[in-house]
């Protein structure tokens, strides 16, 4: 496709005799939204390792941005392009922020390694991404460790959003907050991509998230492909017996999980 700002390529990854994913192709469009779901052990969260630049493929080609991603970076400044092309938000945000770090120290330092932007101006710009996903000076000022888990994914995505990614893959992100906070998480994210014409690789395994934020969807089992399509047509008409067997897992009013199993 000629507007993708993502394609992916029949990709493999092997682990030693274990093959994990295997002929993987899809593409992302400019300003896009896709999920790639399916249950733990599917592939998914390697084949967003693959395009982040985690894990190298074995097979395959990763075009991001016009940039052929599938070899290691050749240099330091080719991986600092590379990362201020496509950002990565994990599911644990704890994990990954520095405990020693206040939020504004974190984005800011993102901003000074990607930008040119100088002092005054890169302190107007922490406070403008705090403003984009609802943080305030109090919460900007904190140590992780003094905020809640919403708020700290809301720095991980601001701090991702620092490098001016065209690319934000986000790996689980919402999967460990409660019900309340991944709703105001979730609306922060469809905020940014309007405000921002970011493209998402969300990778889930929920399909009520998928849903809500993305406009196609990729299907995996066993390290493969088995669905693909808009989203709402996946979700509400699947084709393949696994998409159905996720869609009948998704808890509803009256449901048993030992009824299901009988």
């Amino acid at each position: 496709m000629t507007d993708a700002i993502l394609e992916v390529e029949g990709l493999r990854k092997d682990f030693g005799d274990a093959t994990a994913v295997r002929d993987v192709s899809f593409s992302l469009p400019l300003a896009g939204a896709l999920a790639i779901v399916g249950e733990s052990g599917s592939g998914k969260t390697t084949v967003a390792r693959m395009i982040v630049g985690l894990e190298r493929p074995t097979a395959g080609r990763v075009t991001a941005c016009g940039r052929d991603r599938s070899q290691p970076a050749r240099s330091a400044r080719e991986r600092r392009d590379r990362g201020g092309e496509v950002q990565i938000v994990f599911q644990d945000p704890y994990s990954s922020l520095d405990p020693r770090q206040s939020p504004a120290v974190a984005v800011e330092e993102v901003l000074r390694l990607h930008t040119r932007l100088d002092r005054r101006r890169r302190r107007a710009r922490v406070a403008e991404l705090a403003d984009l996903v609802g943080l305030d000076e109090r919460q900007l000022a904190a140590l992780p460790s003094r905020l809640s888990g919403g708020q700290r994914q809301r720095v991980a995505i601001a701090r991702a959003l620092a490098a001016e990614p065209r690319i934000l893959i986000l790996d689980e992100s919402v999967a460990a907050l409660d019900v309340s906070i991944q709703a105001q998480v979730l609306n922060v994210l469809a905020d940014v991509r309007e405000r921002t014409g970011v493209a998402y690789l969300f990778i889930s395994h929920d399909l009520a998230v998928v849903r809500q934020v993305t406009d196609d969807v990729v299907v995996m089992r066993h390290g493969v492909i088995v669905e693909r399509g808009p989203t709402g047509r996946v979700l509400d008409a699947p084709e393949h017996p696994y998409t159905r067997l996720l869609r009948a897992s998704v808890p509803r009013p009256g449901w048993r999980p030992a009824r299901r199993s009988a």
